[in-house]
């Protein structure tokens, strides 16, 4: 008995030095993971101010939509406008590009980092139901037809 009592005593201590090893490394921290990249943003219009109508246009009755090209830099603002698609009508064209200047725009992001972007802005300008009494004094200013 005393043999295998002598014989045990190794084993015993394997084993326990096991169990202290073992926890010893379940009571390290793992390593912490890497954050993780931020979500992509996509753009986001803040101030978009409609456009002036132009008087001539509107004492007509003409109405149509400009399809505007711009790109967005990475401040907000507008940094290119340009007509993508006309109304046909210049001055409904020239309003569009000078309001969508003015406006502003929460960036897109990659990575956590702004970046500019380009893209397609219908700007409507449905002709008024009722003319604009300014028309009657333009009209009175006219040459009268011959």
């Amino acid at each position: 008995m005393n043999n295998a009592t002598s014989l045990l005593r190794p084993l015993r201590l394997a084993l326990c030095a096991s169990a202290v090893l073992l926890a010893a490394g379940c009571s390290q921290q793992a390593e912490p993971e890497a954050p993780a990249a931020p979500a992509a943003t996509e753009l986001t219009a803040l101030e978009t101010p409609p456009p002036q109508y132009p008087m001539e246009a509107a004492c007509n009755g003409n109405g149509g939509t400009s399809t505007l090209k711009v790109t967005v830099g990475t401040e907000g603002a507008p940094t290119d406008v340009t007509v993508f698609r006309g109304s046909g009508i210049a001055s409904l064209d020239d309003a569009a590009v000078a309001a969508v200047k003015t406006w502003k725009f929460k960036p897109a992001t990659r990575g956590g980092q702004a970046v500019a972007q380009t893209i397609n802005v219908p700007v409507n300008f449905p002709p008024p139901q009722v003319r604009p009494d300014a028309c009657f004094s333009l009209d009175e200013k006219k040459p009268a037809a011959q």
